[in-house]
């Protein structure tokens, strides 16, 4: 989920040194289920984004179909590596919609990683319809090694609910391919019971996608 011309522009029309060190990039998918932080969105997916990546610094976009129009999302941030494979990054990301699916999401978006161990942090605002604003965080914790991982992410402040990911991805035939199982509580599920009662819940998930060199 990765913003403007104007920085496009800057970023392209600036020095040499500059462009030289500029990729733009895009891509295309499809997802069996398309789960967002634990949470069901919609099924079978079609999917692309546009990213642009210059001396730590990117920015990008990613629509996918849902059930009712389109979710489209702006991102843009800086991350540096250090040495001893330690890295930072901060960021924005926004989440708009062109139907009536569900509304805007604005969010600060933090993180960290060493080696084979990732920590995401999102400090958000959902602009909820008509009714009031409500304030959200993300936490997450991932853990990958050849090709397989395991994520851990818990919401907070107004929203609820915690979830698991377990899953491989390898690259196929010039594609990208994963398969993953997302595992999440009575919170996120959306599912009941046989007696009405929030239920636990597990999918089995599949993507497909390929990437595209532009610059």
């Amino acid at each position: 989920m990765k913003k403007s011309t104007l920085m496009f522009a800057a970023l392209l029309g600036g020095a040499t040194p500059v462009l030289a060190d500029t990729s733009v990039s895009a891509n295309l998918g499809v997802m069996s289920d398309y789960f967002f932080r634990g949470i069901f969105q919609s099924d079978s997916v079609a999917n692309g984004g546009l990213d642009l990546e210059s001396g730590g610094f990117y920015l990008g976009t990613w629509a996918a179909d849902v059930d009712d129009g389109l979710e489209v999302d702006l991102y843009g941030g800086y991350g540096h590596e250090f040495d001893g494979g330690f890295s930072l990054g901060v960021g924005f990301t926004g989440y708009f919609y062109t139907g009536e699916f569900d509304d805007t999401y604005k969010e600060i978006n933090l993180s960290a990683a060493w080696n084979f161990l990732t920590i995401d942090y999102a400090i958000g605002e959902y602009d909820n319809f008509d009714g009031p604003t409500l304030d959200y965080d993300f936490l997450s914790i991932t853990a990958e090694y050849n090709g397989f991982y395991a994520l851990f992410g818990t919401f907070g402040d107004d929203a609820d609910g915690d979830y698991w990911e377990l899953g491989y991805g390898a690259s196929v035939g010039g594609f990208d391919v994963t398969g993953s199982i997302v595992i999440n509580d009575e919170d996120l599920s959306g599912t009941v019971d046989s007696d009405g009662n929030p239920d636990t819940d597990e999918s089995f998930v599949l993507s497909i996608s390929k990437s595209f060199d532009i610059l």
